[in-house]
Order: C-alpha cells, then structure tokens, then sequence
C-alpha cells in the first residue's frame, strides 16, 4: 500500500518565517512508523499516479492559483480509483467560502458574511450597513493565506472600491465584518480522524490584521477551554466526517466560539507544538486506511 503525501512547488512566500518543514518531519515519522510513504507534488507531470493507492493532501498550497488544475488533477485521481485524503466530496465543497452559507444555514455560529459575485458591481455602502460595521475585509472565495484580502474602513472606501471593482472582474468575493477580536489572536483547533488533538493561537503581526507567519504572525500553543473545544468539534462532527484532519479556526466573540474557516484542503498542522500530535495524525490515518493496509508491501 503505497501513499503519496501531496505536497507543492515550494514557494518561498509560502514558507517565510517557517523554522521547521513539517512535511519532511512528518514524512520521516509515518515512515519510521512502517508506512510506505512519498512526498508527491501535485501538479509534477512526470508523477506516475497508478505507482499510489492513497493520496493524502498535506501541503498543496498553490492549488487555488491553478484551480482549473487542481480540479483536472482530482478528476485524475477518482478515474484511478486513488483514495484521496481528505475525501474528495469535501475537499470541492471546502475549496470555495461559499460553504460558510450552508454551515451559517445549519444554525452553526460563523462570522457575519456577504458574497460578491464575479462581474457584479455592488453598493458598497450598503454592504457597511448590512453588516452593521465601520469596517470591512473582503478576500476571495477561492483562495488560501491572505490571498487579495483587504481592510476596508468606510472612511477608505473612495480610495478602495476601485481595486476591490478590479477584483470581481475576475472572481467571487466574500465580505464579512472586521472583528477587533482578531487582534488579540485567532484561535485553530486541529482534529485528526474527529478526535481532537491540539489548540493554539495565531496572533497578527505590528500594525496588520493577519495572522499568517508570513505577514508576520506568530503562534502560541495554547490549551482552549473546553467549551470552545466541544464547539470545535461540533464543526468538524457535522461538515468534516471522515476527514483525516480538520483545522477550525475562529474567534471567541462575548464567550463563544465563532467559525472564520472550516481548513480541510492544506491547513498547517502545527503538528510540533504538541508532543503527542504526530501520533494523532498516525492513528488517525491507520485507522482510516485500515489496519490491514497500514504496512509498506
């Protein structure tokens, strides 16, 4: 049972402020543990896909500047009969915010959004009003680390509209509220197989809004109380099942946890800011390929 652990070409925006290439390390640890593992890019024409029989999507990071792409190359993957992890169903429903409507529709709490379709022209006044904010941030719907979003307080809009007008010739838009919260950190909630594994903190860098470490976040492993973690989980139980690895990232707004984004294609793990998180992941995916299959042929 061979598996391709689907990585990128490596960017160097992707990996700024990254001391340690958790790929490799978690390479190097499911192969330790006797699995038949390889690190695979996902767009490498000279990959020979029919050597796999499981894929599991780490690190895909550029998947959303190739879409097109990307969806040929799943499309590739389910003619082979290649098991893709995380499921393949999930991995189109989460590459696009629109799924933030049908968790938002379910009655799950989730940051306050409004989408802007291609090609439409939107009151943007209107979008301040509706949102009930002085400030709003706008980022596309297929896109991953901060890609095109922006900071829009009413006062900028003049100076704004344009480029977010240039924006939507080319793409849908998300528009939610700018939460002060994210100002005091952004927390993620890592679940493997369901079971919850590790909590931390993102905190933004001087003077910016994100929490990327690239754009000069930083991040603290912190243990969540157990209300937020049980509200975690409740995302992951009811929009993630069978996911190999699922990262809730939200924000605790008057004492509740409320979802920014449900990460089921390439979130980072943060797997070494807890000792036992690789062999969560392990477990988890033993599990899931089955206890049969989990040795090297």
């Amino acid at each position: 049972m061979k598996i391709a652990l689907i990585s990128y070409q490596v960017q160097e925006k992707y990996t700024l402020g990254i001391a340690k290439d958790e790929d490799s390390l978690l390479l190097d640890f499911l192969g330790r543990k006797g699995l038949d593992v390889e690190r695979v890019i996902w767009n490498d024409p000279t990959v020979n896909w029919t050597d796999f029989q499981i894929a599991v999507l780490k690190s895909p990071w550029d998947y959303h500047e190739n879409m097109k792409d990307f969806l040929r190359w799943l499309d590739l993957l389910l003619h082979l009969d290649i098991r893709l992890l995380n499921p393949d169903p999930l991995i189109r429903w989460n590459s696009d915010k629109h799924y933030l409507k049908e968790i938002a529709a379910a009655g799950f709490k989730t940051i306050p959004s409004l989408f802007l379709e291609k090609g439409e022209q939107p009151d943007f006044i209107a979008l301040f009003e509706k949102l009930g904010t002085e400030t709003i941030i706008v980022k596309p719907c297929i896109s991953a680390g901060a890609k095109n979003t922006i900071k829009i307080h009413k006062q900028e809009l003049s100076e704004k509209k344009d480029v977010v007008l240039n924006l939507l010739k080319r793409e849908s838009f998300l528009v939610q509220p700018f939460m002060e919260e994210v100002l005091t950190g952004e927390w993620s909630y890592l679940f493997f197989n369901g079971k919850f594994s590790h909590s931390l903190l993102k905190t933004p860098g001087k003077d910016d809004f994100r929490v990327q470490h690239y754009h000069g976040g930083s991040i603290k492993p912190v243990t969540s109380a157990s209300e937020h973690i049980e509200a975690a989980a409740a995302y992951v139980e009811h929009f993630a099942k069978n996911a190999l690895y699922a990262r809730v990232d939200g924000l605790i707004h008057k004492g509740e946890l409320y979802l920014m984004e449900l990460e089921l294609i390439e979130p980072y793990l943060f797997l070494d800011t807890q000792n036992d998180a690789y062999e969560h992941y392990y477990q988890a995916l033993t599990q899931l390929i089955g206890p049969c299959e989990n040795k090297s042929a």
